[in-house]
């Protein structure tokens, strides 16, 4: 492992975060991101496969009856085209939580069999808009500009309903310290995945169990890959890695969100899907080896994967190690460059506690 206060990234490391985040993967049309993973992450692992649907899994081990999946998902928002005036402009539907409030005035890249066409979310000038009585944006008043002026010229670009529309963005670090992009939701959470498995590699590190590096699609749409590939999997346990919301910035309620930052380190989430005992396990291996950490509380479900793996194939014992990040379902998602070191090594360590036959029942 590294040495106290140097990074644990490579140059390769940040080259393949900064693609792989760059790259638009959004639900249901993950294959070009989850082939940018995979590539990274094959010299880390002994064995992979794909499922149905596209999750994408990574194994170490393959051969070992005591199975841990490491989960994070794959997909990103984005908007469907669902219907194309005579005048040549698009009116769309969600896929995921696309925010409209954000739209009016963002470049996006409508996805087509042609390749990528350039459009813009228009919006009425200031000047022109009455005092008092503006409206604001909503999935009926915000539409997308191609530059055409009728249907037929729209469809002769390539597009159609159909068509999966995704914001046009890049990478970029704020201040050395915060990684800034579209859909850090939660790619950042399959960079640290495959991460653990290259820390892994490097380290010689021996795991007495199998370990599923598990890259799960369409979270966003209702931990919908989740939900398949736990299935396929059957583990004995699982840690999911997704991110929460910073609550320090303007507008956001402490006594609601509870109080959580950038820079504090990863944050450990307590719920009725939470195994106690696996809870338990990741607090002690950050405590033991000085991770900094947070506590969040929810009070039915955590609302990610973890949700799908901890009520499936009879019960899998499940725990959520969080990334606090700003701005959620923006084009400006920013997370902390150590926190997203310090979900890494709790990770590793935490996998490092794990022995097979452990025991894992409440009672």
């Amino acid at each position: 492992m590294s040495k106290k206060n140097q990074s644990i990234f490579n140059n390769h490391s940040l080259e393949f975060l900064e693609k792989y985040i760059n790259n638009a993967a959004p639900t249901g049309f993950e294959t070009p991101g989850q082939k940018i993973w995979l590539n990274y992450l094959k010299p880390y692992i002994d064995d992979h496969f794909v499922d149905h649907y596209g999750t994408a899994v990574g194994v170490i081990n393959p051969k070992a009856e005591f199975k841990v999946v490491i989960e994070a998902h794959a997909d990103e928002i984005s908007w469907f085209v669902n219907y194309i005036t005579n005048d040549g402009f698009i009116y769309l539907k969600r896929n995921g939580g696309s925010d409209h409030m954000i739209a009016p005035s963002m470049r996006v890249n409508i996805h087509t069999d042609k390749g990528i066409v350039k459009a813009v979310f228009g919006w009425p000038a200031i000047h022109t808009r009455e005092p008092g009585k503006e409206e604001t944006p909503n999935l009926k008043n915000i539409f997308l500009d191609c530059g055409c002026t009728s249907r037929a010229e729209v469809e002769k670009l390539g597009v159609h309903v159909g068509c999966v529309v995704t914001f046009e963005d890049e990478f970029m670090v704020l201040n050395k310290n915060m990684f800034v992009g579209r859909a850090l939701d939660n790619r950042i959470g399959g960079f640290m995945i495959a991460e653990v498995a290259r820390m892994l590699k490097e380290t010689k590190t021996k795991l007495p169990f199998g370990l599923y590096i598990t890259n799960s699609v369409q979270e966003e749409i209702g931990l919908r890959g989740a939900e398949m590939i736990v299935q396929t999997i059957k583990p004995n346990m699982a840690i999911i890695t997704d991110v929460t919301h910073d609550t320090q910035t303007p507008m956001l309620n402490k006594i609601v969100n509870g109080d959580l930052a950038c820079g504090r380190g990863p944050v450990i989430t307590y719920g009725p899907a939470v195994h106690n005992t696996v809870l338990k396990m990741i607090i002690e291996a950050a405590q033991k080896q000085k991770i900094p950490f947070q506590r969040a509380a929810v009070s039915r479900a955590t609302g990610t994967d973890t949700d799908a793996f901890a009520y499936a194939a009879g019960g899998v014992p499940s725990a959520l190690i969080s990334l606090p990040l700003r701005y959620m379902h923006t084009t400006v998602e920013s997370v902390n460059k150590q926190d997203v070191e310090n979900v890494i090594k709790l990770i590793f360590e935490s996998l490092k506690c794990i022995k097979p036959g452990m025991n894992l029942k409440y009672m």
